[in-house]
């Protein structure tokens, strides 16, 4: 196969692993992620040195991540290290380890945003999926120190059986705490989510909930964000050619809506060792920053190249005329059939079934 790229390679998103070292267990953790240590992980000059090769590619968002970032020593270090490089750092912790002081941290170090998940709408619900008691008044407690220190922050939901008839109430709480936000993730079974892909949702309830989120926009003050979840950048543009409206997306900022499934096209994910892969779902190693450069990686993998070529994608997603919106996600696709390539194996959606401009 000879990929002829498709799709300009702008580099918006990284997630960074910067440690799998994590205080909770939660049952869906594509890192499996437990307390540590765990061996190999990048020490602070290569952390540095990873930055510098990011500043080098473009101005991305940093998602710094885990297992749980705060457990990671030097994470304000790296923080300010990065907002020095004129990145845009943001944060994903549980919420749990969140204190006055190390809020404050976050304001010093640049952090814009972070983000605490919360999958359930009650304790009860909340501290089952994370598998810790009282995970649920943590993630409050650790929010409040947030607002207090001025720093943004969003609510994610990973949606499963176990928590979708939830997900207004969530959207509903993620409100009334201030949030910005609400960003919705559709499980993808790796790690330990394989152990409950029966929890998944099916391809009806996947296309009813993301039709729902649409109906939100008009109703909630939140900016609205589907991840894991390429249908929704269909849907809106099927729902907006119904209503007779013009489909506008942002492009930049910590909401951006682009396209549906960004793996290897604006988005990558980097391991806690250094290895690089398309997303952090859709486990293929397309280099390791120890080896080669970032930029090295980023422009000249194959695999990255290969995703970037859209024309390569197979059964109907390669025939779907949303092809370049939505895309199908590549980590469902690979885990389903062992071909990242494959069509998506949630979508009921025919190609040709409706109108498209």
């Amino acid at each position: 196969m000879n990929p002829k790229p498709a799709h300009k390679s702008t580099l918006r998103l990284v997630a960074w692993e910067t440690t799998r070292n994590c205080n909770l267990a939660c049952v869906h953790c594509r890192a499996a992620a437990t307390c540590g240590p765990f061996e190999g992980e990048l020490d602070t000059p290569n952390a540095f040195k990873l930055l510098d090769q990011i500043a080098k590619v473009g101005s991305p968002i940093i998602i710094l991540t885990g297992g749980e970032p705060l457990l990671r020593p030097d994470i304000f270090d790296i923080a300010s290290y990065g907002t020095a490089k004129g990145l845009r750092m943001v944060m994903a912790p549980n919420g749990t380890l969140i204190t006055a002081k190390n809020a404050k941290k976050m304001t010093d170090s640049g952090i814009k945003r972070i983000s605490a998940s919360l999958d359930g709408a009650t304790k009860e619900s909340h501290d089952k999926f994370r598998g810790v008691e009282g995970a649920f008044e943590g993630a409050l407690r650790g929010i409040e120190y947030v607002k207090e220190a001025g720093i943004d922050f969003q609510i994610n939901t990973t949606i499963t059986k176990s928590n979708l008839e939830q997900i207004p109430k969530i959207l509903e709480l993620a409100e009334s705490l201030g949030a910005v936000a609400h960003h919705i993730f559709l499980l993808v079974p790796t790690g330990r989510g394989k152990y409950i892909v029966d929890q998944a949702i099916n391809a009806r309830e996947y296309e009813e909930t993301l039709n729902w989120f649409y109906d939100q926009r008009e109703k909630t003050s939140l900016q609205l964000k589907a991840t894991c979840a390429p249908h929704y950048y269909r849907i809106l543009r099927q729902r907006a050619l119904a209503e007779g409206k013009t489909v506008s997306f942002k492009t930049h900022g910590l909401d951006a809506v682009t396209r549906g499934c960004l793996a290897g096209t604006g988005f990558c994910f980097i391991s806690h060792t250094g290895v690089v892969q398309p997303c952090g779902f859709l486990n293929l190693k397309c280099g390791d920053i120890r080896q080669n450069s970032f930029a090295d990686i980023w422009h000249n993998s194959e695999q990255f190249k290969t995703l970037r070529d859209f024309s390569a994608l197979k059964g109907k997603c390669g025939r779907c005329e949303y092809i370049r919106v939505c895309g199908g996600c590549r980590a469902r696709a690979y885990e389903a059939t062992g071909d990242f390539l494959a069509e998506e194996p949630l979508c009921l959606y025919q190609p040709g079934s409706s109108d498209f401009s």
